[in-house]
């Protein structure tokens, strides 16, 4: 359900390209790819199919796991953050290029900063020269 602001036109539904639609189909392809090379190195070594099924599927398991966790940690370019911003309606359109992302001038959140305040000490104000 989404809210309309007066005065603007309704906006049409998102509709997803094909290579957007089919990149799911690319993990799971490369996972398989790379389960079918392990099974058939386990089979021709070990000639054991019980070995050769349990080491394919635990190689695509971990490939597939491996590609999402990195896909998940890629950063979303200002294209993708203008779609998520539409569909969540926060946001007007993509981020300004070379704007600092909200909370970049934060101090790291590891415990890292000294006790008396920031990391850098730029948020403190310069006394006036005289």
């Amino acid at each position: 359900m989404t809210q309309q602001n007066p005065g603007q036109p309704p906006r049409e539904p998102y509709q997803p390209s094909r290579r957007e639609l089919l990149r799911p189909a690319e993990y799971v392809g490369g996972a398989a790819i790379a389960a079918i090379f392990v099974g058939v190195v386990v089979l021709v070594a070990t000639r054991d199919w019980m070995l050769t099924l349990i080491g394919t599927g635990g190689v695509f398991i971990v490939v597939l796991m491996v590609l999402a966790l990195l896909q998940m940690a890629l950063k979303p370019d200002a294209f993708e953050q203008a779609e998520l911003a539409q569909s969540t309606g926060h946001g007007a359109g993509p981020a300004t290029p070379g704007a600092p992302a909200p909370g970049a001038g934060d101090a790291p959140a590891g415990g890292d900063a000294p006790a008396g305040g920031s990391a850098s000490g730029d948020d403190e104000p310069t006394p006036p020269a005289n």
